[in-house]
């Protein structure tokens, strides 16, 4: 166990240190100089040169990459190039909006996606069974963005029923404004999220209605709810765990764009302002965190299908894989 949460730590932070080379040397690929937002229009090379100097920007970049590396080890990600104040406590002010909308919305696609995933494979001969099918497949061709416009139409715009986007001033202090404020986003990534789930756990349910050991505990007089439950279950949720730490995942990166379409104020409003004014620390830092989180949501979905997976529980000591 300790040898194999070792090396899976360490892999964690090898891509970890990877991911943060490939995000410094990109966002210097970008056109742009982000000293010009530090300047007037019209600035003087002199005024422009200065403004290189204040931020480091002038400096080579393996020298700017140490300085950066040298601030995350120390918890540090670094001083915005325009407000000139921390970027940490302001990406962790954010998180009050994103997480919640990341995990609610996780959670509700969880909630639609494994009942009518089992539905589709279990019915799959009935024709609500192919709708279900059907509709999971043309929800995946839906673009969150498109859907998120459609659901502001329906529910804010004609029926007024939520507001169209924002957040209350005062945040959760207002928790049923809060709460009405994530309503319509909080449904939009876990309607999309929720029809690729589906084709998971049909797939995963299909291969298990098909398996020798649901035949044999049927065979053996159990009934089908109950063989499900002590045999189709955890073999059904093998698959399944490693497909929701990438849907977790993907929900983190897909909340970042729904807060753009409902002016949430939440970690995709600091990364559209950072990028718009080249303030290369404040886009570092969100996508730093944003990085962070999809690896461990990766690394305690694999630990978790390994604990729940008999074949693979014996490797947890440092077998092959």
């Amino acid at each position: 166990m300790a040898r194999y949460l070792l090396r899976r730590l360490a892999f964690l932070l090898v891509s970890l240190a990877l991911a943060s080379v490939v995000l410094f040397a990109l966002l210097r690929m970008l056109p742009g100089d982000p000293a010009n937002a530090l300047t007037a229009v019209g600035a003087s090379p002199e005024q422009i040169a200065a403004a290189r100097q204040s931020i480091g920007s002038d400096k080579p970049l393996p020298e700017q990459f140490t300085h950066w590396l040298g601030q995350l080890t120390s918890g540090d990600l670094g001083t915005s190039f325009v407000s000139s104040l921390p970027v940490g406590p302001e990406v962790t002010s954010r998180l009050h909006v994103t997480v919640p909308l990341t995990l609610a919305a996780f959670v509700l696609a969880v909630l639609i996606a494994v009942p009518a995933g089992f539905v589709a494979a279990h019915k799959r001969h009935t024709w609500y069974g192919t709708l279900l099918s059907g509709v999971s497949q043309l929800g995946i061709a839906i673009p969150v963005f498109w859907l998120g416009m459609i659901l502001i139409a329906v529910f804010a715009l004609n029926a007024g029923w939520l507001p169209a986007g924002g957040f209350p001033p005062d945040g959760w202090s207002e928790p049923a404004e809060a709460i009405r404020a994530l309503v319509l986003p909080v449904l939009t990534i876990a309607l999309v999220m929720s029809a690729s789930l589906i084709r998971y756990v049909r797939s995963a349910t299909l291969d298990v209605l098909g398996s020798d050991h649901l035949r044999t505990a049927r065979a053996l007089g159990a009934s089908f709810g109950q063989a499900m439950w002590r045999h189709g279950l955890r073999n059904a949720s093998v698959p399944v765990i490693s497909v929701l730490g990438i849907e977790l995942a993907s929900t983190l990166l897909g909340a970042v764009v729904v807060e753009s379409v409902y002016a949430l104020p939440g970690l995709g409003s600091l990364l559209a302002t950072g990028i718009a004014q080249h303030d290369y620390p404040v886009v570092q830092g969100v996508l730093f965190v944003s990085t962070l989180a999809v690896l461990l949501i990766g690394f305690v979905a694999d630990l978790a299908q390994r604990i729940i997976d008999p074949r693979l529980r014996g490797r947890l000591s440092g077998g092959a894989r």
